[in-house]
């Protein structure tokens, strides 16, 4: 199962992503638990799923727990059999209801998220057998592996259109957000990625910044490779959140809050740039006189420059769009010289002509840039450094782009 850092949710990621906003999250194999001998090698696909459904159906629970796990190791990566196994959902909800051995709801559990994966009707089904509620419960559950599988079965219902109001009525975005916060390293991947398919819902939104949910996401945030898959979530949902001065407060008095959304926009990944990029512009645009110094004192003038060359289309337009209300001011800041609002102004005019020298001028903007926020952005990556790191995070190596390494400078 993967952590952390890794570019998917989970063992099974290669299909883990099912549009740019929307994330599932597939479990592996049967962990061990497989059918009797009689239930080997030589039965036929359909004598399989019909022994498993017999057994699931059973008043035996040892025979429901081996047939959960045969399910979950049929349903890993086969479409058709989630389909001919989609009879078993009620059972399967059945099993988390009832006073069983832990290991017995995690059989279940992880079967019904092998179940949903990359099919909407079982979904739908799911919630629909009453799954919701046992599933809300284990969020809450002292062990973290029934927490991390709720989580994970969240983030895969959630995928769901139908299924997102449902599940934000049922009460799950506290206990997702306080997952965020608490739980194991994967439980908050898959929080997070779970928070983020919600918040699609305005009001999921809206119930997603009553949270305060903020500084656990950016705690999340700093902790993770900046081009992970969980970076880019937890982008989307700063990016949402701050379309209200609620969340544009929470962000601007959290300790580096604006500091590691600058990260996101110069080492993320193409979709994680965007979402930090929309996140600052967003802020900018709300009130400028307010956020702009706020904006500037993060050294963010290299990290856009790269991006009005480099980035994709959508962060192209949104950097220079930033760049334009950055630079518009009459009182000077500290940050800005006449030399570097020079540069600023004939960039943007190159790059709008569609001249070729836009990439040397983005150089010289780093350079000027740097010498004039040194001080400032050397004292920040020291109280960075010297931050107690969240229990039970992880660090990764810092990128290696040459942007990364000049903004990385020793005190």
């Amino acid at each position: 199962m993967d952590r952390i850092g890794d570019n998917s949710s989970s063992a099974a990621s290669s299909s883990s992503s099912v549009s740019s906003l929307e994330c599932e999250s597939p479990r592996g194999g049967g962990g061990g638990h497989e059918l009797p001998p009689l239930a080997g090698a030589l039965l036929s696909s359909s004598a399989a799923v019909q022994r498993a459904l017999r057994l699931i159906g059973s008043n035996d629970p040892d025979s429901r727990f081996f047939a959960a796990s045969e399910i979950r190791r049929l349903t890993k990566t086969s479409q058709r059999y989630r389909r001919h196994l989609s009879q078993a959902v009620e059972s399967l909800v059945s099993m988390l209801r009832a006073d069983s051995p832990e290991s017995h709801h995690e059989a279940a559990l992880l079967a019904l998220l092998n179940l949903a994966v990359k099919d909407e009707r079982n979904k739908v089904r799911i919630v629909e057998a009453g799954a919701l509620e046992p599933i809300i419960n284990f969020l809450q559950s002292d062990s973290p592996t029934l927490q991390e599988y709720a989580a994970a079965s969240l983030l895969t219902l959630s995928a769901s259109a139908n299924n997102k109001p449902i599940i934000g009525a049922y009460g799950a975005i506290p206990l997702l957000v306080k997952v965020v916060t608490d739980g194991n390293p994967q439980a908050r991947v898959d929080a997070v990625m779970a928070l983020s398919n919600l918040s699609t819902l305005s009001n999921n939104l809206s119930m997603i910044l009553g949270s305060k949910p903020i500084p656990s996401i950016l705690n999340l945030l700093k902790s993770c490779n900046k081009s992970s898959k969980a970076a880019d979530k937890c982008c989307f949902l700063i990016e949402s959140l701050v379309g209200s001065e609620e969340g544009r407060t929470e962000l601007t008095f959290s300790e580096g809050g604006v500091f590691a959304v600058v990260e996101i926009l110069e080492n993320g990944s193409p979709q994680g740039r965007e979402h930090a990029v929309g996140a600052l512009l967003t802020m900018c645009e709300s009130d400028r006189s307010k956020y702009r110094e706020v904006i500037l004192r993060e050294g963010v003038i290299p990290g856009l420059l790269e991006l009005t060359v480099q980035g994709t289309a959508k962060c192209q337009t949104r950097a220079q769009r930033l760049l334009c209300l950055l630079r518009e001011e009459n009182e000077r800041s500290e940050l800005q010289t006449e030399k570097m609002e020079s540069i600023v102004t004939n960039i943007m005019c190159r790059i709008e002509e569609g001249e070729g020298k836009a990439k040397k001028m983005v150089e010289e903007m780093v350079r000027v840039s740097m010498e004039k926020s040194f001080e400032g952005l050397s004292r920040r990556r020291t109280s960075q450094r010297t931050r107690p790191r969240l229990r039970g995070s992880k660090t990764f190596p810092p990128s290696h782009s040459p942007l990364a390494n000049s903004r990385r400078l020793s005190p």
